[in-house]
């Protein structure tokens, strides 16, 4: 199965054809070009190269006479091969190309020298000169593992037609989660936004009751809650992105580019704007408690959106994850039926208590990946946010334990009470009847949840995903647990934990 795209391009076109691939480019990816000469295929090699490099005045010189060169973008190795001087097919191992797939990806001129010897998972780009001397006839085939990404190639280049005040503006790689959400940034004549790439996603195997993960703990599968929920945010007067355009079905949006001033790294770089950071934060979240949580939020094309609560499914699944990830890893077998459920069966009234709570809107990642910084703003607009696309309703205990523990910067506990005090008093100056003891106790018990949640996590980054980097945090994530678990109404879940995972399963070094 292929699939095929056909184009009518400039100079220009051709340049944004490769940023664009450059978006999808995978290792193991072959593009091969095909043309006559002076068709375009240096131009759009050349432009698909600065691109991974991140460098539109990087030196690029034909491989004509050296027949390979390579480049070490910050992504992916990139090789650019040229076969025009091939005497045969099978010189094509000796050039190194099997090599070079393993680790990273190739671009190949005149790919007919070696028919035959390509994967036969490739994008193949056809170029031809046309009547008018500086338009070029551009046909993208995508065949195997490609075949998906070429659509949606065409897909973002349908929707950035649409989009005149963007049309013609650079397209850049930005790194962002390791989610199914990709992004990128266009430099346009007025400034920049951000493409939001995030096609609806497939529901993956059923583990409990019929319903698999996401549609248990109530992940965002399309773009339509960031949408929904990001015009809430901004019609409260908090600094979410602007949404320029946005199509709900083939899930993409331009939205406005809040800059590179997120919270861990302006602490990276001046560790004594922490506390001012975070305090912006905490007034955020005094803000969003008057914030309104609906069952139903209104979307542009007059649907509505359903929040969801954040539920026992919810809340339960989530720190089982400890136990189907981190105790495998630190055991070596799956946890007894018996322990899994004395532990489960602690957190039964934890869970009772916090589902009595009247529901408020939680965004539920607030923590400072999400966070950026806006000193040129005023007030609480001083604090961007973004990735609120899984916010439900819920108790809002979630998100002030997600900013004052947060997972990837160290919060001192000094700083924490510090935070949490003031949290306190201004939630009680901005409502009477608000419950001191009773956040204290939704702050510790979710604040154990969501930490509970992340070692399973990031462990499973680890084993699964091959993301070993995150096992760094694990001793963090320990800390802020025990702190929680000092809540002598949670006394129960505090002894289970330190029968089960002493102090020395808590160091973030697990066997291999």
């Amino acid at each position: 199965m292929s699939v095929v795209l056909t184009l009518k391009l400039d100079e220009s076109g051709v340049v944004r054809l490769a940023e664009l691939l450059a978006l999808k480019i995978r290792t193991g990816d072959v593009i091969a070009l095909s043309g006559d000469l002076g068709a375009g295929k240096t131009t759009l090699a050349r432009a698909l190269i600065r691109a991974l490099l991140e460098d539109a005045s990087a030196e690029v010189p034909s491989p004509t006479f050296s027949l390979r060169q390579e480049y070490a973008a910050r992504r992916l190795t990139v090789a650019h091969f040229d076969f025009y001087r091939l005497g045969s097919a099978h010189e094509v191992a000796e050039l190194g190309l099997d090599e070079v797939l393993e680790a990273g990806a190739a671009i190949i001129e005149w790919p007919e020298r070696a028919a035959g010897l390509l994967p036969e998972s490739r994008i193949d780009i056809a170029l031809a000169e046309t009547a008018d001397p500086v338009v070029r006839s551009v046909t993208v085939r995508g065949h195997g593992a490609a075949t998906a990404r070429v659509a949606r190639i065409g897909e973002i280049v349908a929707f950035l037609e649409r989009q005149p005040r963007w049309q013609g503006a650079r397209i850049a790689y930005l790194q962002g989660d390791a989610s199914a959400r990709s992004y990128a940034r266009l430099f346009g004549p007025d400034g920049t936004a951000l493409l939001m790439d995030f096609p609806r996603q497939p529901d993956g195997p059923p583990i409990r009751d019929g319903l698999p993960y996401s549609r248990i703990s109530h992940l965002a599968e399309d773009v339509r809650p960031f949408s929904a929920i990001g015009r809430a945010l901004r019609g409260a007067g908090l600094s979410a992105p602007e949404i320029f355009a946005e199509d709900l079905d083939a899930g993409l949006m331009l939205i406005e580019d809040l800059g590179d001033r997120v919270y861990s790294a302006e602490v990276a770089r001046d560790p004594g704007l922490q506390e001012e950071l975070w305090r912006g934060a905490v007034d955020v979240l005094v803000k969003l408690r008057s914030v309104p949580a609906p069952q139903w939020l209104p979307l542009v094309d007059g649907s509505d959106f359903p929040i969801p609560s954040y539920d026992r499914g919810a809340l339960q699944i989530e720190v089982e994850l400890l136990l189907d990830w981190y105790w495998p890893a630190l055991y070596g077998e799956q946890v007894p039926q018996k322990i899994r459920a004395e532990y489960l069966a602690l957190w039964d009234p934890v869970i009772d208590r916090l589902q009595q709570e009247k529901p408020a809107c939680v965004l539920r990642d607030f923590h400072s990946p999400n966070l950026l910084w806006l000193p040129e703003r005023a007030g609480l607009a001083r604090v961007g946010v973004i990735d609120f696309q899984d916010a439900q309703r819920g108790s809002t205990g979630y998100d002030v334990a997600s900013l004052l523990q947060d997972a990837r910067v160290d919060v001192p506990e000094a700083m924490e009470t510090r935070l949490l005090g003031h949290y306190l008093q201004q939630a009680a100056k901005a409502d009477p009847a608000f419950d001191a003891d009773a956040f204290r106790f939704a702050y510790a018990a979710l604040g154990a949840q969501r930490n509970t949640k992340i070692l399973g996590i990031f462990v499973r980054l680890s084993h699964r995903d091959g993301k070993a980097q995150y096992l760094a945090h694990l001793p963090r994530i320990w800390r802020y647990l025990e702190r929680n678990l000092r809540d002598p109404r949670l006394a129960g879940l505090a002894a289970w934990y330190d029968r089960h995972f002493p102090a020395a399963a808590r160091t973030g070094k697990l066997p291999a």
